[in-house]
């Protein structure tokens, strides 16, 4: 079964992402995080300074992702209507 680490790295080398680039995105979504406790979620499950990647880091990722790919979403209410 993947963990959320796991699918944070497939994302990041599917669309060719380095950590600046995911702090960047993360940052659109709303989260801060710095590029060293990035790296943590990188690191091997093994290794001693290696971090659960929990449901909210995967969630405000993917958000963003959608964000950077596509553009902001227009805000409801605001949209321009005719009058006649």
């Amino acid at each position: 079964m993947l963990t959320n680490n796991d699918i944070l790295k497939k994302l990041r080398v599917a669309h060719k992402l380095r950590d600046e680039h995911i702090v960047e995105i993360l940052k659109l979504a709303d989260f801060e995080i710095t590029k060293g406790a990035l790296g943590d979620l990188f690191r091997a499950e093994d290794h001693p300074k290696y971090v659960d990647a929990g449901d909210q880091i995967l969630r405000k990722f993917l958000d963003g992702l959608i964000i950077h790919l596509r553009g902001e979403r227009p805000r409801k209410g605001k949209e321009k209507r005719l009058t006649h």
